[in-house]
C-alpha cells in the first residue's frame, strides 16, 4: 500500500483516511477514547466540587483526574503529530512524551495512596508511603535521564533531500524497565487489597482489582498484536472505570452519612425542645405572687447543654432556687442535666434544706456515674416572709449581690466540692436576709469566661460593671443587658460555653 506522508501546508483528511489500514484504525479508535476519558475525569472533579464531599477525597478526584487529562493529552498530540507527520512541532515530541510517562506513574502512585489511605491500618502507612514514593521517585529519575541517553526510547529523524521528517518513537534497549516501577506499585497495591479486603466495598474491590490486573493483560495481547495500543486502552478505560466507581461508592457513602446527619439533626433538635420543656420559661412565673419577680435564660453552646436553671416553690411561704453546670458539653452533658435537675428538684421539695438536697443528689449521682461526670449547684431556698435565703454552694461561681441602696457585689460564698465528686461529701449552708428592693444574681461560667476573637475573656469585672448599668431596671431588664454586653463583646467570636444567668428581685411581703 501507497506510503502517504503529509507536511503542514497540505492536508486532505479524507484522503488520508480512505488510504488507511486496520492498524492506523485502532489509532481513530485511540483518539476517540482519550476524549471520552478526558470528559469522564472533568465530570469527577466537577461532581466532587460538591461540600458533601471531605476535602481529601475531592483532592483525590482533582489529583487523579489532572494526571490522566495530562496524561492522555500528551499520547494524544504525540500519536497526531507523528501519525500526520507535522514536522513544525518535532521539538515537543520530547517533552510530551516525557509528560505521558511520568502521569503514568503518577497516576498509579496517587491510587495506590488511595488505597493505602482506606485500608485502615495505621502502623503500616509510613513505611509503605514512603515505599511508593521511593518507587515514584526512581521512576522518575529514570525517565529524566532517559531524555538525554534514550535508553527508553528516540525520534529518529528521515533525510528526504529537500526535507527532514520523523517517525514514530522507536523503543530504547531497556525500555522493558519503564514499566517496573508503576507495575511494582500495582503489585503493593494487590498485595494490600488481599490483606484489607474487608476494608473495601465489594463493588469498589472488585473495580480495583481490574485495575491492577488490566495493565497485565494489555502487556500480553501488546507482545501478540504490537501494531494496537492495547495499554493505553487499558488505561483510559479501567482508569475511568475506577474513578467512577470510587465515585458512585463515596456518593453512596456520603448520601448515607447525609441521611444519618438528617436524622441526627432532627433527634437534636427535639432534644433541644425536650430540653427547653424540662426549665421553667413563662414569665411572669408566678404571676399572683407580689413578693418578688424572677427570671432566667440559658443559651446553650450547641443544640443542647449541660447548663440548667430552675426555680420552684417548695410550699407557700418557700422559693427554691438552682443553678447549675455540667461538664463537657452536648448531648451526654445534656443528659446529665436532666437526672441531676430532677433530682435536685425531687430532694429539695422533700428536705427544704439545702445542704441535706445537695448530699442525697450528690449520693446519688456517686452510685451511677461511670463516665465520672460531675455538676456544680448553687441552690438555694428563700424564706418569702422574712427574706431569709439559706443557700449552699457545690463548687459554683460565686453570686452577686444588690442590697436596696447599694450596687451589685460578688458575694464570697463558702464553696464545698461539686456534686458526682465522691458520695462522702458534706455541704455547709450559709444564710442571706434580703430586703425589700434586694437583687440577687446568679450565673454559670459561661459568661464571664465568654471569648472575643482575640482570645480576651469577659472576665467577673465587666459583668459586675454590666449589672451595675442596669441595676435599677427589673430581673428582666438586668438579664437583657449582661446578655447585650457579653454580645457586644464577643461580637463574630463563636460561643464555646453555654450562657446561662438567673435574677431574683425580693420586694418583701408589704406590697401594695
Amino acid at each position: 500500500m501507497e506510503d502517504y506522508i503529509y507536511n503542514d501546508e497540505s492536508f486532505d483528511f479524507w484522503e488520508y483516511f480512505l488510504h488507511t489500514d486496520l492498524p492506523r484504525l485502532s489509532l481513530y479508535l485511540t483518539l476517540f477514547l482519550i476524549p471520552i476519558g478526558i470528559g469522564a475525569c472533568i465530570m469527577c472533579i466537577s461532581q466532587t466540587r460538591n461540600s458533601l464531599y471531605p476535602k481529601n477525597i475531592r483532592r483525590f478526584f482533582l489529583a487523579v483526574s489532572a494526571s490522566v487529562i495530562i496524561y492522555l493529552t500528551s499520547h494524544f498530540f504525540r500519536e497526531v503529530l507523528i501519525e500526520f507527520r507535522w514536522n513544525s512541532l518535532r521539538v515537543i515530541l520530547p517533552v510530551i512524551s516525557f509528560a505521558e510517562f511520568l502521569m503514568s506513574g503518577v497516576i498509579v502512585f496517587i491510587i495506590s495512596v488511595f488505597i493505602l489511605a482506606n485500608t485502615g491500618a495505621q502502623k503500616i502507612k509510613k513505611p509503605f508511603l514512603a515505599l511508593f514514593s521511593g518507587l515514584l521517585g526512581i521512576n522518575t529519575l529514570l525517565l529524566i535521564v532517559s531524555q538525554f541517553t534514550g535508553m527508553y526510547y528516540t525520534f529518529p529523524v528521515i533525510d528526504l533531500g529537500n526535507e527532514l521528517i520523523f517517525t514514530n518513537f522507536i523503543q530504547g534497549d531497556l525500555y522493558f524497565i519503564s514499566n517496573i516501577a508503576p507495575a511494582a506499585m500495582l503489585l503493593l497495591d494487590g498485595i494490600l487489597l488481599v490483606i484489607y479486603r474487608k476494608s473495601f466495598n465489594k463493588k469498589l474491590l472488585v473495580a480495583m482489582w481490574v485495575y491492577i490486573a488490566a495493565p497485565a493483560a494489555a502487556v500480553g495481547l501488546k507482545a501478540a498484536f504490537p501494531d494496537y495500543p492495547f495499554i493505553m486502552w487499558a488505561a483510559v478505560i479501567v482508569t475511568t472505570y475506577l474513578l467512577m466507581s470510587i465515585l458512585r461508592t463515596k456518593s453512596e457513602e456520603y448520601e448515607k452519612q447525609k441521611a444519618e446527619f438528617t436524622r441526627l439533626d432532627t433527634e437534636l433538635a427535639m432534644a433541644t425542645r425536650i430540653q427547653a420543656d424540662m426549665l421553667p420559661s413563662e414569665f411572669p412565673a408566678f404571676p399572683d405572687r407580689k413578693e418578688f419577680d424572677i427570671y432566667a435564660s440559658m443559651t446553650p453552646a450547641k443544640e443542647v447543654g449541660g447548663d440548667f436553671y430552675d426555680f420552684f416553690m417548695v410550699d407557700d411561704d418557700h422559693l427554691g432556687m438552682v443553678i447549675a453546670d455540667v461538664s463537657g458539653k452536648g448531648v451526654p452533658a445534656a443528659l446529665f442535666m436532666m437526672s441531676s435537675k430532677i433530682l435536685l428538684h425531687n430532694y429539695a421539695l422533700m428536705t427544704k434544706d439545702p445542704k441535706a438536697a445537695l448530699e442525697k443528689t450528690n449520693y446519688q449521682i456517686c452510685q451511677n456515674n461511670s463516665e465520672g461526670m460531675f455538676v456544680t449547684v448553687w441552690l438555694g431556698i428563700l424564706d418569702i416572709k422574712t427574706g431569709i435565703l439559706t443557700a449552699a454552694n457545690a463548687g459554683h461561681e460565686k453570686p452577686v449581690l444588690k442590697e436596696p441602696d447599694g450596687s451589685f457585689e460578688l458575694y464570697k460564698d463558702k464553696h464545698g466540692l461539686m456534686v458526682g465528686y465522691m458520695d462522702i461529701v458534706k455541704y455547709k449552708t450559709y444564710e442571706l436576709t434580703l430586703k425589700k428592693g434586694s437583687k440577687l444574681f446568679l450565673y454559670t461560667d459561661g459568661v464571664a469566661e465568654a471569648t472575643n476573637a482575640n482570645n480576651e475573656l469577659f472576665g467577673t469585672n465587666r459583668m459586675i460593671e454590666a449589672l451595675r448599668s442596669v441595676e435599677n431596671g427589673d430581673p428582666h431588664e438586668i438579664l437583657g443587658g449582661v446578655r447585650s454586653a457579653v454580645d457586644g463583646f464577643v461580637k463574630d467570636a463563636p460561643q464555646f460555653d453555654d450562657l446561662t444567668m438567673l435574677c431574683l428581685e425580693y420586694k418583701g411581703t408589704e406590697v401594695s
